[in-house]
């Protein structure tokens, strides 16, 4: 959220360095792009362990055209956060307290002197963890300075332990006037563990985010070094000219809080922080102080300012994405009157041109949702006749091919009369809801008594089956464990791809864990029934394959439970499942392989009539912005040849075109 103002908090606008200014802590060190590495760690009391964005190498280091910097700027307390989103996770307002052990916020209203009142140790609310059985796997090198793997690492480490946090919730009553935050328990976990990156400021890029990355919490850009401040929108650092010391700011976050001009792609009329009515005073005069005389400073030095942009999720609107827009430079500063009466200032920012867009991107998907102007290249508005809740537009800006080959669309797999998967299954007896945390719903007991998904319909943790609940049990058509049954819930795109074909790709956003599609097609017993062609141009799915192993479940250690016993992620399926979509199928059949995918599958079953079978359901297995490609492993025949010349062979290898920079060659 933009600017670092209080809005409608209770609390009176305080200093933060009262707040802050208890030993021990850190600094976070400036870094500008040709300067030296920082200094090493300093010394610490026994027993503490400061966490991110409170702490950062100490020193100060060289830069071309500053003077050495002595401090810097003081983040918010994570007690203090102001939430952005509410999506069963997240609440949109003031926390009046918070409790770490429980990962619980209260909006219990308290006085201006209780509030001051509050003691300090408000900010360690650190869950116990075991330190000998947990590695935090980023170096010393890597916690300053990151890089594209680590980045998604930490990211991806960050929301199974959110995910998790938030089915142990969910399976809890809450009492009354408590909001969980587990995504704050998280980043607190994470910080104290040192499982972060990219610690020492810096103006410019960092390590590893690239422009047009999302975020679905405030916490993950912290984890990650592109936003310290847990709660301020302006986020900045101290240099030395030759007189005195000056705040220069390093990014900003504008998410509609204030009066912000935020439609224009590459313009943003950025409002500053403070001066907000709440319920113990009105509005004021906004200060030319800390955020707001950084980006003034800013202004006069011409560097660069780093523009995150918050913007609702078109899946989930009471939810916010974050879209990391790029390097912006202040173009000029004023003052105006706010519709409070009060002095406001103003400041416009100019990206840069070269850079890849990003914001552009999703102001071209919002005008052709309303229909504002033609998608180039389109062919048909909905390639699924209907089939699906959602059309699925096929686009071609390539070439001059008008559409694949013909083949019927269905929505999920179709099993043979005579195909018996397994043995005759029952559901569950619920009446209304499944709910988290009762064990007597059999459908349950079968996820080893945890509910699959969070509140807002995201998988928890991979398994080597997943158990939902059928057509047949009589819980509600709208059982949050039914995930993969209630259809598309983004606007998906066939597209031509440059060198491989026919693509998949999304209008939306994906979270980690968000379910895509189910692999539709005909059940087959061998894949030589759908005849060479087939196999060779990619339409078989076949749970046979070899794939590559990958980590996306949460660390056990980090919520007290036994890591030593390690859940297994792995699918497995009964019996070999072939499905075959050459003749019938769905937009599955149009996702690519990748040797480094964003997509995975995961084996849901379900009774119908008295009988299981088993459905191929696709879930993100990152955050996944806008008209990215969707792509999932393929994997490897189990045998199989590569043809001499590297092409292809039928039930062989293909030469794989991915470009990932871990690619592997082949696949199939």
């Amino acid at each position: 959220m933009e600017g670092g103002g209080s809005g409608n908090n209770s609390t009176p606008i305080i200093d933060k360095t009262r707040v802050l200014d208890v030993e021990p802590l850190r600094t976070l060190v400036p870094v500008f792009p040709s300067s030296s590495k920082a200094p090493p760690f300093g010394p610490y009391s026994s027993g503490f362990s400061p966490f991110y964005p409170f702490s950062a190498p100490q020193g100060s280091q060289a830069t071309p055209d500053l003077n050495q910097q002595t401090h810097t700027t003081p983040a918010a307390p994570l007690r203090s956060f102001r939430a952005t989103e509410s999506n069963g996770d997240d609440f949109d307002g003031e926390y009046e307290s918070y409790d770490g052990s429980t990962g619980s916020a209260k909006r219990k209203p308290k006085s201006s002197s209780q509030k001051r009142a509050r003691k300090i140790q408000d900010l360690d609310f650190t869950l116990s963890v075991d330190e000998n059985n947990f590695v935090a796997g980023v170096s010393l090198s890597e916690r300053d300075d990151g890089n594209r793997e680590v980045v998604h690492s930490i990211q991806m480490r960050f929301d199974a332990l959110r995910r998790r946090l938030s089915q142990l919730e969910d399976a809890k009553e809450s009492p009354a006037g408590i909001i969980r935050r587990a995504d704050l328990k998280a980043g607190n976990i994470l910080m104290t563990k040192q499982v972060r990156t990219n610690m020492r400021k810096r103006i410019g890029t960092v390590p590893g985010v690239e422009i047009g990355d999302i975020f679905f919490f405030r916490m993950e850009m912290c984890l990650l070094g592109l936003h310290a401040p847990s709660m301020a929108g302006i986020d900045y650092m101290s240099v030395r000219n030759d007189l005195e010391e000056e705040p220069l700011a390093v990014s900003i976050v504008s998410s509609g809080y204030y009066d912000d001009d935020a439609e224009d792609k590459d313009v943003l009329i950025y409002s500053g922080q403070g001066g907000a009515a709440n319920k113990d005073k009105g509005a004021t005069d906004q200060k030319l102080e800390r955020g707001n005389l950084a980006l003034e400073r800013s202004l006069r030095w011409g560097n660069e300012v780093r523009v995150i942009r918050g913007m609702k999720d078109s899946v989930n609107q009471v939810s916010k994405v974050y879209l990391y827009d790029g390097l912006f430079r202040i173009q000029e500063s004023w003052v105006e009157k706010a519709k409070s009466g009060c002095n406001i200032f103003k400041y416009k920012l100019v990206r840069i041109p070269g850079q890849p867009d990003a914001f552009g991107v999703w102001k071209s998907i919002e005008k052709w949702r309303e229909g504002l102007s033609s998608r180039a290249g389109l062919i048909l508005p909905d390639l699924t006749s209907g089939a699906e809740s959602m059309p699925v537009a096929l686009v071609n800006d390539v070439d001059e091919e008008k559409g694949p080959a013909y083949f019927t669309y269905v929505s999920t797999v179709k099993y043979s009369k005579s195909f018996k998967l397994t043995q005759p299954a029952y559901g569950c007896n619920c009446r209304n809801a499944c709910q988290p945390g009762n064990l007597n719903c059999s459908c349950i007991r079968k996820n080893e008594g945890n509910f699959p998904y969070t509140a807002n319909g995201v998988l928890v943790c991979r398994a080597p089956m997943i158990h939902e609940c059928g057509p047949t049990c009589p819980c509600f058509p709208n059982c949050k464990n039914r995930a993969s049954q209630t259809g598309l819930k983004a606007r998906l795109e066939v597209f031509k791809t440059k060198d491989r074909g026919w693509g998949l790709r999304s209008w939306d956003s994906f979270r980690a864990g968000a379910f895509i599609c189910e692999y539709a097609g005909e059940v087959i017993e061998k894949v030589s029934q759908v005849g060479e062609e087939g196999e060779g141009d990619g339409y078989v799915f076949d749970t046979s394959h070899v794939y590559e192993s990958f980590k996306w479940n949460y660390e056990p250690g980090l919520v007290e439970e036994d890591g030593s016993i390690e859940a297994i992620e792995e699918p497995n399926v009964p019996s070999p499942l072939v499905i075959s979509s050459k003749n019938v199928g769905n937009v599955a059949r149009f996702m690519n392989h990748s040797c480094y995918p964003n997509v995975f599958w995961q084996p849901i079953m379900y009774e119908n009539n008295n009988e299981s079978f088993i459905h191929i359901a696709f879930f993100a297995m990152r955050h996944i912005p806008p008209m990215t490609e969707l792509t999932f492993d393929y994997g490897k025949s189990r045998s199989g040849g590569a043809a001499a010349d590297g092409g292809s062979t039928s039930r062989g290898r293909r030469k794989c075109l991915c470009g990932a920079p871990i690619c592997r060659g082949y696949f199939g």
